[in-house]
């Protein structure tokens, strides 16, 4: 199962698109996490490309732009994907710019001190419980907390680059699996049902991020 998983994910990654060759370093046996990562490059360019049409599509109806940070408030769950994602990230910077990793660094401790007395669940082991009022109080009471990655002086993202697949694809009209994902609400103010339906495109119709997904964890023994 594991092969044919394998197979799929290197065929979509060649199929059409712009097929990265491995870079040099992990030339010949790429380890898991790494070639998964690698993968996700694939799955990105997808993303934005979908992101891009539906943008042309909606015209002036997209309010999304640099310093609107409405998305970037209150807690969300983002995949192990983008996890992996945004850590790579953050570890490039510490070398790059260090002074703006530990800015990161830092206001992701603080913001996990707010956000620890009312985690509903295992703090430790990060697992949520399956008490929906407790997931709804959690919600409530942090709504306001911002991203960390959010630069407070700017309203920019400082990992725009790696953002999670849900920070990409919030605001424009987007569908996955035949199911749009909503919109915005300062997006497509007077547009009708239909026209905002005209502008949805399917940022993921090979279905690449369950796959990415389903190998990590494997590779991992994380969900």
């Amino acid at each position: 199962a594991s092969r044919k998983q394998s197979l799929n994910i290197t065929t979509i990654i060649g199929a059409g698109r712009e097929s990265p060759a491995a870079p040099p370093r992990y030339a010949g046996a790429m380890d898991s996490v790494a070639r998964i990562l690698w993968a996700d490059r694939a799955l990105v360019r997808a993303v934005e490309g979908a992101i891009k049409e539906s943008a042309r599509l909606s015209g002036p109806w997209l309010a999304c732009r640099k310093g609107c940070t409405l998305c970037c408030i209150g807690p969300f769950p983002i995949t192990q994907l983008d996890a992996l994602r945004l850590r790579a990230r953050l570890a490039e910077l510490a070398v790059s710019e260090p002074g703006r990793a530990e800015r990161i660094q830092r206001r992701a401790q603080e913001s996990l001190e707010r956000l620890r007395p009312h985690f509903p669940g295992d703090w430790t082991a990060g697992t949520l419980t399956e008490d929906e009022e407790a997931e709804e109080r959690f919600a409530t009471l942090t709504e306001n907390e911002p991203c960390p990655a959010l630069d407070p002086a700017t309203g920019a993202c400082e990992l725009y680059e790696a953002r999670p697949i849900t920070c990409r694809t919030f605001g424009p009209a987007v569908r996955v699996a035949g199911e749009n994902l909503g919109v915005c609400q300062l997006c497509y103010q007077g547009a009708t049902d239909a026209e905002i339906a005209a502008c949805e495109v399917d940022f993921d119709p090979d279905n690449l991020e369950s796959l990415l997904l389903d190998e990590l964890e494997q590779a991992t023994g994380r969900t």
